[in-house]
C-alpha cells in the first residue's frame, strides 16, 4: 500500500466516524445511552422521534461501532460500546462550551429564564459529602438511577418530586443532579424545591462525569 493510499484510507475512516457523530439527535442518543441502555422505543419516545427515524440514527452509530445491541425477548437494547465513547462525547461537549460562545450564551439564557441557580462542581460536592451536611438527589428516571448513581443519593424522578418533597430530610442543603450540563431535569428540580422553601442547588456535571472520574458509584441489579 502506498503512503498516500494508506493516509487516505485511515483519515477517511476517521472522517466517517466524525460524520456519524455529526447530528444533534445522534449526540443526544449518546448522552442518553451514557446513562443506561435503551430500546428503540424508549429512545424514540425520549427524543420525540418516529421509530423509523430513531432506528436509522442507531444503525448509523452501530455501523461505526459506537453502540452495540443485545436482544432480550422481542426487544433490542442498545448500549455504548465502551467508556471511550462517553469520553469522546464529554470532550466534544467541553470543547464546544470553551470555543463556541453561542453554546455558553444559550445555556446562560436558559438558566437566567429559570432564575439564576447556584451550581456546584463534583469537587465541591465531594467536600460537602465529607462534611455529611448534604442531601444528594437524583432526579433522572428510575431506570437510569438503577444503572448507576452517586453513593447515598436519593432517587426521586423529576415527575414525582412535587409529591415527594415532604419526605426529604430536613435541615440540610439539597444538591440535585441529572444527566449532565445540558440536562434540564436538575434546573426544574431546583426551581421546584426553592419554590417550596427547600435550599437547593444543582450539580454542574452529571452522573456520567462522576463515573468517568473513577469515583465510587452504586448500581442496583435487575
Amino acid at each position: 500500500m502506498e503512503k498516500k493510499e494508506f493516509k487516505a484510507k485511515v483519515f477517511g475512516e476517521l472522517a466517517g466516524l466524525a460524520k456519524a457523530l455529526a447530528h444533534p439527535f445522534r449526540l443526544q442518543i449518546i448522552d442518553l445511552l451514557a446513562q443506561s441502555s435503551r430500546t428503540v422505543e424508549e429512545i424514540a419516545a425520549q427524543l420525540n422521534l418516529s421509530m423509523a427515524n430513531a432506528s436509522q440514527h442507531l444503525q448509523i452509530l452501530k455501523g461505526v461501532n459506537l453502540v452495540h445491541v443485545r436482544k432480550e425477548g422481542h426487544y433490542a437494547h442498545y448500549y455504548l460500546a465502551d467508556a471511550k465513547v462517553v469520553a469522546v462525547w464529554q470532550s466534544l461537549r467541553e470543547l464546544g462550551m470553551e470555543r463556541l460562545a453561542e453554546i455558553e450564551r444559550t445555556l446562560n439564557d436558559f438558566r437566567s429564564q429559570k432564575h439564576s441557580f447556584q451550581a456546584v462542581t463534583i469537587d465541591e460536592l465531594l467536600l460537602k459529602m465529607e462534611q455529611d451536611n448534604v442531601v444528594i438527589l437524583d432526579v433522572r428516571p428510575e431506570k437510569e438511577f438503577r444503572a448507576g448513581h452517586i453513593p447515598g443519593a436519593l432517587s426521586i424522578p423529576i415527575d414525582q418530586l412535587l409529591n415527594r418533597i415532604a419526605g426529604l430530610p430536613l435541615g440540610r442543603e439539597v444538591v440535585v443532579y441529572c444527566r449532565g450540563p445540558f440536562c434540564v431535569y436538575a434546573d426544574e428540580a431546583v426551581e421546584l424545591l426553592q419554590n417550596q422553601g427547600v435550599p437547593a442547588c444543582r450539580l454542574e456535571e452529571g452522573f456520567p462525569d462522576w463515573k468517568s472520574r473513577q469515583l465510587p458509584f452504586h448500581a442496583i441489579p435487575d
